[in-house]
């Protein structure tokens, strides 16, 4: 797996990185020696960014993680985990809560320390708290050794400059931003490189748009970009090919990306994954799907509060 550098960390990231929220079981059941099988394949890959968060399956997740990890020496991946969304609706950045989250999560994970912290989804709540009170807090558990970087999440590109431009941080987490149909990541790398943030990109599959497979009930995209995706897919299958295998070659191509997390539940989907980013990119069937989804370029969906979008 082809690593590369994550802003002026210092550390070596996959071009796949393992998310870890369907071990929480957001997405069916996750059996302990099933998640145990898919960490070991994931790190023998090469795929050894586990990212996760105590709100994935209400901190399932985080246990499934640490169980699976907890054999496996330290040094051998890269972790990370996050602070402030608890649940569906459940978001405390109060300086007092994050510091108590961060000792839960080393708990739950059966370390001492994690390489990054992230606020989580930070839309949801005025920035000036993950700025006056959350953001500090992080600086502390850094100065205590619980973490070694610190960064900042959510899915309205505008966050990162508002915050950014008042504190500095390690990283950024965006999902959703780097697809097929949405390049909005990509255009804010010029910014963010002269930050010298790490850019952590998330959901190639835009939540599962970008699949064959059917969509959760509670995905927020609209049906015109539901359709366009939708006919994506139906393509893809008349050429033989597979949408979600080109959404994931698209999304690791661009080198000023150096990571890009997509769910990962089992042994399969981990060589799965490994084997399509190893493969060439189709140009030719990745024109074709830009013509069809061209008329949705750019759209997204509205997230948090809307002095935040």
């Amino acid at each position: 797996m082809h690593h590369r550098h994550l802003g002026i960390t210092g550390l070596q990231v996959p071009i796949v990185g393992f998310g870890a929220s369907p071990l929480g079981g957001v997405f069916g059941p996750v059996e302990t020696g099933e998640a145990a099988q898919a960490v070991a394949a994931a790190i023998d890959l090469g795929i050894d960014l586990f990212d996760v968060a105590p709100y994935y399956g209400l901190t399932r997740a985080e246990t499934v993680l640490g169980d699976a990890l907890s054999t496996i020496p330290r040094d051998r991946y890269t972790l990370a985990t996050k602070v402030g969304r608890y649940g569906a609706d459940e978001f405390d950045f109060t300086a007092e809560r994050v510091l108590r989250s961060i000792e839960e999560s080393l708990r739950r994970l059966r370390v001492e320390t994690v390489d990054i912290i992230t606020c989580h989804d930070i839309e949801f709540v005025p920035l000036e708290q993950v700025i006056g009170e959350a953001v500090p807090a992080l600086h502390r558990a850094r100065d205590q050794g619980k973490a070694r970087f610190i960064g900042v999440s959510g899915l309205p590109l505008s966050i990162y400059s508002h915050v950014l431009d008042q504190v500095p941080l390690d990283t950024i987490l965006s999902y959703c931003h780097h697809t097929l149909f949405d390049a909005g990541l990509a255009e804010q790398l010029p910014y963010l490189q002269a930050q010298r943030v790490g850019v952590i990109n998330a959901s190639p599959f835009a939540m599962g748009l970008l699949t064959a497979g059917p969509l959760p009930d509670w995905h927020p995209a609209g049906e015109d970009i539901r359709a366009a995706c939708r006919a994506a897919a139906d393509h893809c299958a008349r050429r033989g090919a597979s949408l979600a295998r080109l959404s994931l070659q698209f999304s690791v191509s661009n080198p000023g990306i150096p990571t890009t997390l997509t769910g990962i539940r089992s042994r399969r989907e981990v060589e799965q994954n490994a084997a399509w980013v190893a493969e060439p990119m189709d140009a030719g069937l990745l024109a074709e799907v830009e013509a069809i989804l061209a008329p949705i370029r750019g759209r997204s969906w509205r997230s948090g509060r809307s002095a935040n979008s």
